[in-house]
This record gives structure tokens, C-alpha cells and sequence, in this order.
């Protein structure tokens, strides 16, 4: 008997739709007319245990016991999930050949092997365990994952990185919450003072920006437009390019902050002679941007239809799970396996026939493109998000499902259709001395954008007409612009996401953001939702339409906490290293050493807080005790 094991029950109804029928259906499971078994767990059938399981003196908070740090780690089952394991357990005693199939992810790796580490299966049963790849829930898709299989092994270092990140999050949340919370008690606040290694930095994050933006002050700064004329009348403007002479009228941007300059330079070049310096025109062409992953999803649903990273997932996995109309939502890959290029023609005719708003740009697309988007060298457990073969009338799906499911097909349709094309001319004019540039864009072929559309802001600039090098011109008048310079906007979901994915860009230290250029990451596809949400929920965080705010309380937690547990630097290279340990490029042993260490240095710090900074915050609602109270009356 082959023994499939899911993820979630959808994801084994989906295996056992694949399978022989007629199906025998039980508690747990479902059997095929071949006699094989499916199964499943719900997620996390397992939980790492609370440091009272280890020894009873951690169930009181005590900073004497801090840090913990379990010497043998132990998992529990979670008090839902028991029944499950009671029936895999069986299963697997009965099976001759067990199959994982978990999400394609290093979650999904783990919550599968964890529960056949936990069950005490032979040996031989371990070593002849094979691993099913599905990405795609409709049964054509199913049946052919499961005809090739893999050997699980190949996974390990995938299930590894993710058993370093529970564990890494364990210590870091455990100690570092107990460590600050009782450091509040000493100063006469009562609420818990949660911390933890992902999203505490992305707090940091957003407290930072709104700092910037309240400390902020606007000031004033100036540029100079010549009105432009040939000989023939036509006419164009240009804009001033201060000199290294100029700098010390700008600031760090260069834009200029003395108005009597630009007076200057605007008077002195009224009604004289200029001559073109140099042209240029280069013809340029643009590839369809790659088909979505999680992150680059959620952050266009956000710019577009103001949807929040977790209502773009959820959205996403019901068009994954329930109506089966895209591939695995949670990936982090932007390529497709080049196999699927031979599925294309009806995957296109499907989202065709699903959206009448695709017809318009029918004719342009070519299923034969085989473009950048197909790498297989690019994909390793799960591929780009992109739509399936399934047809159904999108009228029947919420508001929010019709928007993620659209822009992922017109991401998908756009690798059929042809670059983007554009002329680019840039030109530099020669005033009493001074610089003056300009450039104009003309679309040759509007390509893929027919479909995508243009970029929020972009717009085809004005021709210019027909110049040579050394070409006479004179100045019809000179314009002065008053402009003030705008401070930081605050965050929404969309640019915090992308502040979350590309990292480098908020550490500091030059070493980590070299590291972190090509393997950033704060969180991952699947978390990154849910951290903004945890921080709304233990209210650090707050929304204003689509604006994302501190609150006062997520503030002075900042303000509290050692600037390493604020900042990414940290976090984000554990990212980078986790990584590296399921490329088989990073030993787990060698990550957990360092990050206790770190860990031993930071809860030492902890006894040095500012107590006065603890003693004005603001009490927060303490929501943990009572979840935790009401869970235990739950088990009873």
C-alpha cells in the first residue's frame, strides 16, 4: 500500500481525485480502489515545547533562568491535532511506501518530515521515502506530479533551513519577550512586551519612517526651464544642470537652494543664442516583466486595487485551493519550468475564456514565445504563480479573487506577446556656458503593455524636432520653478512589502548589504502577510486607509528595545543564512552556535534598559494571557 501524505485535507482531495476509483472515505483519510491510502495533516500537526515542558521552574518568569536553551529539543502534539496522529501513525505502520506531499516550500518540507521524524518510523521505511511535488491542485496537473516522483532526501537541506528558522524563532521570541517584559514589570508596566526576530525589526522599520516624516522640514529649492527655438520656429524646453561651481548652493540631492542663483542664471541667458551640444537616439525594447510571486503580487494588488498583503494571499489560496484556477500561491520564484512551455496554448485559451477582457489583445499573443520566464535552472521546489487550465466565469468570484486572478493572468499572457519598443532621444544644449538637457521617448510598439498597462506616473514624453550636433538655437525666455522638497512618504502595505523583500536596502552595515544583495529577504512569502497582520493585531501597528502608522505603544517598544532587535541588519542575515543552508551552502550547527552567542549578548543587555523610557509607556491590552487561558480550558 502507497501512503500519500498532504499538507492540508484540500491538497489530499486533490491526490485522491488522481487516484483509482471508487474511494472509501474515513476519519482522516481516503482510500483508492487500488488500496492506496491518502491522508493528511493540517498544517502543523506539531508544535516545539514551551520551556515549562523542559523543566517545570521555566513556567515562571524569572530573569535567573534566561536565556533558555533546550539541550535536547522536544516537539508536542497541538491538542487539535492528536487524533490525526493517532491515524497516521497506523497508516504508516500499514504502508510499504510513504509519500510527502507537503507544499512545495521549506514549510511544507518540514511539516511532513517532522511528523515521520516524530512517529519513529524504521529506518528502511525513511530511506525508500519519496517526495511528490504539486503545485498546481487540478487533477491532470496532480497525476502528473505524482508520476515522478522524487527521493525525499533530496530535500532535506530545504527541511533543515526550516527546523534552524522555528528554532531560531523559539529562542529569540521566548527569551527576548521574557527578558524585556520582566525589565517592564521592574518599572511598573504590566503588559508583555512582545518581541520577535522578524517582526519586531519590521516594527523598526515603519516607527523610523514616521520619525523621518515628523522630524521632517520642508524646504524650499529651485529649477531652471529655457524655452528653446530653431531657426525654423519649432520649439522645445530644456532643463538647467547646476555646475560643480554651484554645490554649495545644493544640497546632498543636488537640487539648489539659493534662489538668487537661479535668478542669476535666468536672467543671464534670456533672449541669447545656445547651440546643441549633443544628440543622441538609440531605439530600446523591454521584456515582459516576469510572472508573479507572492510578494511582487501582493505588492501590485496593494498599488492597484488597495487589497493588504493578507487579503491577496487569502485570495490566493482560494483560487489555489477551492476553485483551483492558479498554481501554488507562497512562492518565491518568478520562472517557470521549461516543460510547461507545452502546456501554454491551454493555459492561454483558458484565461481567454474566463475573462472577456483578454480578447482585446487576442491576436498579439503567440503561444509558440518562449521567452526569459521559462528557466528551469531558476526553479527548484515551486515555480512562478501562474494561471491553470481550469475555466470557470470569474463573475462567480468575490470582487477581491477577480483582481488577484487577473493581474496574474495579464503577468502570464504578457510572455506571449512582444517587447515593449520605444525611441529615446536625449539631448544637451549649450547656453552662456551653462548645461541644459532634455529627452523625449517615442512607443514604436506598445508590446506587452497593452495588456499590463503603463506604470502609475508614466507617459510618453514630447518629440523634439529634428537636430543636428553644433545646430544654432535661441532662448525665448527662462522659467523659474519654486519647489519644496517633500518628506518621506509614510507606508502602506505595497512599499512596506517591498521594503520587507528588498532588505539590503535598510541595513547599514556595507558588509551584510554586499551579503544580502542577491538573497535579501525579511520573512518570507509565506510570513510576510501575516507579520504586518500580528503587528495590527497586538497593536504596534495601525491602518488609515492604505497608510500604515506606528502607534504610540509599537514606539516606545522601539524606543526600549537594543537597536540591533529594531534594525534588519540582524534578521536579515540570518535570512541570507537560512538560505545558504537549504543551497547546501551553510551548515545548521554552525548557524545556531552564532545566533546564541547573539542571543547570550542581547538578553545580558536587557538588564541595562533605560527603566524611565518603560516607565512612560502607554499599557498595552494584555490579549496573550487570556488566548493562552482560553486554549488550556479548551484541552481540559
Amino acid at each position: 500500500m502507497v501512503l500519500y501524505i498532504a499538507e492540508k485535507p484540500s491538497l489530499g482531495r486533490a491526490i485522491a481525485d488522481a487516484l483509482p476509483k471508487p474511494h472509501k472515505k474515513a476519519e482522516g483519510f481516503i482510500t483508492a480502489a487500488n488500496g492506496d491510502v491518502v491522508s493528511w495533516c493540517y498544517g502543523h500537526l506539531l508544535e516545539l515545547a514551551e520551556p515549562e515542558d523542559y523543566d517545570p521552574v521555566f513556567k515562571k518568569w524569572q530573569t535567573e533562568t534566561l536565556p533558555i536553551i533546550p539541550e535536547q529539543w522536544q516537539l508536542k502534539p497541538k491538542p487539535k491535532t492528536r487524533k490525526q496522529i493517532s491515524v497516521l501513525r497506523k497508516l504508516c505502520k500499514e504502508a510499504d511506501q510513504i509519500v510527502h506531499a507537503g507544499d512545495p516550500d521549506r514549510e511544507g518540507q518540514l511539516l511532513v518530515d517532522e511528523v515521520i521524524e516524530y512517529l519513529k518510523l524504521p529506518q528502511y521505511k525513511k530511506s525508500s521515502l519519496k517526495r511528490c511535488l504539486i503545485s498546481d491542485l487540478n487533477t491532470q496537473s496532480v497525476k502528473k506530479a505524482l508520476s515522478n516522483l522524487r527521493d525525499n532526501r533530496d530535500f532535506i537541506p530545504l527541511s533543515v533551513s526550516a527546523l534552524a528558522r522555528s528554532r531560531a524563532d523559539w529562542l529569540y521570541g521566548i527569551n527576548l519577550t521574557r527578558a524585556y517584559t520582566l525589565q517592564g514589570r521592574s518599572a511598573g508596566y504590566n503588559g508583555v512586551l512582545s518581541v520577535g526576530r522578524v517582526q519586531t525589526p519590521v516594527l523598526g522599520l515603519v516607527v523610523r519612517r514616521d520619525s523621518e516624516i515628523e522630524s521632517f522640514q520642508s524646504k524650499p529649492f529651485y529649477e531652471v526651464f529655457a524655452q528653446m527655438s530653431t531657426e525654423q520656429g519649432e520649439r522645445f524646453k530644456v532643463k538647467w544642470q547646476p555646475s560643480e561651481a554651484c554645490e554649495k548652493w545644493q544640497d546632498d540631492a543636488g537640487r539648489v537652494l539659493y534662489r538668487p542663483l537661479v535668478e542669476n542664471v535666468a536672467a543671464r541667458i534670456h533672449g541669447k543664442q545656445g547651440t546643441v551640444d549633443d544628440i543622441s537616439c538609440s531605439n530600446k525594447q523591454i521584456p515582459a516583466p516576469l510572472p508573479y510571486n507572492l510578494s511582487a503580487l501582493q505588492i501590485d494588488a496593494n498599488k492597484r486595487f488597495s487589497l493588504s498583503a493578507q487579503q491577496v494571499l487569502d485570495a490566493c489560496q482560494n483560487l489555489y485551493e477551492k476553485h483551483k484556477l492558479l498554481t501554488y500561491p507562497r512562492s518565491d520564484c518568478r520562472y517557470i519550468p521549461e516543460n510547461h512551455h507545452a502546456e501554454a496554448a491551454q493555459v492561454i485559451n483558458a484565461v481567454i475564456a474566463n475573462g472577456a477582457q483578454f480578447s482585446a489583445v487576442q491576436q498579439t499573443i503567440d503561444p509558440q514565445v518562449k521567452g526569459r520566464a521559462w528557466n528551469d535552472k531558476k526553479v527548484d521546489a515551486h515555480h512562478a504563480i501562474i494561471p491553470t487550465q481550469k475555466k470557470m466565469a470569474l463573475s462567480k468570484l468575490p470582487k477581491a479573487e477577480q483582481q488577484v486572478y487577473e493581474l496574474v493572468s495579464r503577468h502570464y499572457l504578457a510572455q506571449f506577446m512582444p517587447a515593449y519598443r520605444y525611441a529615446e532621444t536625449k539631448l544637451s544644449v549649450v547656453i552662456e556656458g551653462g548645461l541644459f538637457t532634455t529627452s523625449a521617448k517615442q512607443i514604436i510598439d506598445p508590446g506587452w503593455k497593452q495588456i499590463i498597462g503603463k506604470a502609475k506616473g508614466e507617459e510618453e514624453e514630447p518629440l523634439l524636432p529634428k537636430l543636428e550636433k553644433g545646430q544654432p538655437l535661441t532662448c525665448l525666455s527662462a522659467e523659474i520653478k519654486d519647489k519644496q522638497t517633500q518628506p518621506p512618504k509614510p507606508y502602506t502595505d505595497a512599499t512596506l512589502l517591498a521594503a520587507m523583500t528588498g532588505i539590503s536596502r535598510h541595513v547599514e552595515d556595507p558588509s551584510i548589504r554586499k551579503i544580502l544583495k542577491d538573497t535579501d529577504g525579511l520573512g518570507t512569502e509565506a510570513t510576510r502577510a501575516g507579520i504586518i497582520e500580528l503587528l495590527m493585531k497586538r497593536q504596534f501597528l495601525s491602518r488609515d486607509g492604505k497608510i500604515i502608522r506606528s502607534t504610540e505603544t509599537g514606539k516606545s517598544l522601539i524606543g526600549v528595545l537594543p537597536d540591533k532587535a529594531g534594525k534588519p541588519d540582524m534578521t536579515a542575515q540570518w535570512e541570507s543564512s537560512l538560505d545558504l543552508i537549504s543551497k547546501r551552502e551553510a551548515s545548521y550547527s554552525v548557524f545556531m552556535d552564532e545566533m546564541v552567542m547573539q542571543l547570550r549578548s542581547m538578553v545580558s543587555q536587557s538588564a541595562t534598559v533605560d527603566l524611565e523610557l518603560l516607565r512612560q509607556m502607554k499599557p498595552v491590552k494584555n490579549t496573550f494571557k487570556r488566548k493562552r487561558t482560553r486554549a488550556k480550558k479548551k484541552t481540559k
